[in-house]
C-alpha cells in the first residue's frame, strides 16, 4: 500500500486532481444508480390501473397509480386526474409535457458532470505526462555527460503514470454517463407510452359511448 501511494505521489499534483475527480465520479455514479432504481418498476400496478380504467372504475385506477413511486406512476396519475376533472385535451397535454420534462431533468441531473469528468481526465493525464517529460529532459540536460538511460527512463515512466491515471478515471465515467443517459431516454419513452396507452383507452371509451 505504501509503495502504491509513493508511486502515485511521484505523479505530481495532476495525480491529486485526478484522485479528486475519481472520487466525484464514483459518488455521482452511486447517487444516479440509487436515483434511477425502480424508475421503470411497478408495471403490474399500472396494468391493473389500465384494466380498471377500461372497465370504467376511474377511482380505482387513479388509486393504483397514486400508490406507485416511479416517474411513470406520477405522470400517469397527473393524466388520469386531468381526464377525471374533464380538462381540455390540449391543456392537459401541455401540462403532461412539462411534468415529463421535469421528471427527465431530475433524472438527467449530474450526468453532464460525469461526461465532463470523462472528457477532461485524459487531458489532465496528458498534461501531467507533458510536464513530467519536460522535467525529465531538464534533468537530462543538467546531468550533461553524467546522464544515463536509467535517469531518463525513471523520468519517463513517472510522466506516463499520469496518462494511465487519467484513462482509469475517464473510462468508467464516460461509460457510466452513456449508460445512464440511455436509461433516461428509456424512461422518457416509457412515460410517453404510458400516457399514450391511457389516452387510447379514453378515446375508445368515448367512441363506445357515442355509439351507444
Amino acid at each position: 500500500m505504501e509503495q502504491m501511494v509513493s508511486t502515485l505521489t511521484r505523479g505530481g499534483p495532476v495525480i491529486g486532481v485526478l484522485a479528486v475527480l475519481s472520487l466525484i465520479s464514483v459518488t455521482l455514479i452511486v447517487v444516479k444508480l440509487l436515483d434511477m432504481r425502480g424508475a421503470l418498476g411497478g408495471q403490474s400496478g399500472r396494468d391493473a390501473a389500465y384494466d380498471a380504467w377500461r372497465k370504467g372504475d376511474r377511482s380505482s385506477a387513479l388509486k393504483a397509480v397514486e400508490a406507485g413511486k416511479s416517474p411513470l406512476d406520477r405522470i400517469l396519475s397527473a393524466a388520469m386526474s386531468g381526464l377525471i376533472a374533464g380538462r381540455r385535451r390540449s391543456a392537459l397535454t401541455e401540462e403532461l409535457e412539462w411534468r415529463g420534462n421535469l421528471e427527465l431533468d431530475r433524472l438527467s441531473r449530474h450526468i453532464r458532470t460525469l461526461e465532463l469528468v470523462g472528457m477532461i481526465s485524459p487531458l489532465l493525464g496528458l498534461l501531467g505526462t507533458v510536464l513530467g517529460m519536460i522535467a525529465a529532459f531538464q534533468e537530462l540536460a543538467l546531468a550533461e555527460g553524467a546522464a544515463n538511460a536509467s535517469l531518463l527512463a525513471g523520468g519517463i515512466w513517472q510522466a506516463l503514470l499520469t496518462t494511465a491515471a487519467g484513462l482509469v478515471v475517464a473510462i468508467p465515467s464516460a461509460v457510466s454517463a452513456s449508460l445512464l443517459g440511455t436509461r433516461v431516454d428509456r424512461i422518457g419513452v416509457a412515460m410517453e407510452t404510458a400516457v399514450g396507452r391511457l389516452m387510447t383507452l379514453e378515446d375508445a371509451d368515448g367512441e363506445a359511448t357515442e355509439e351507444a
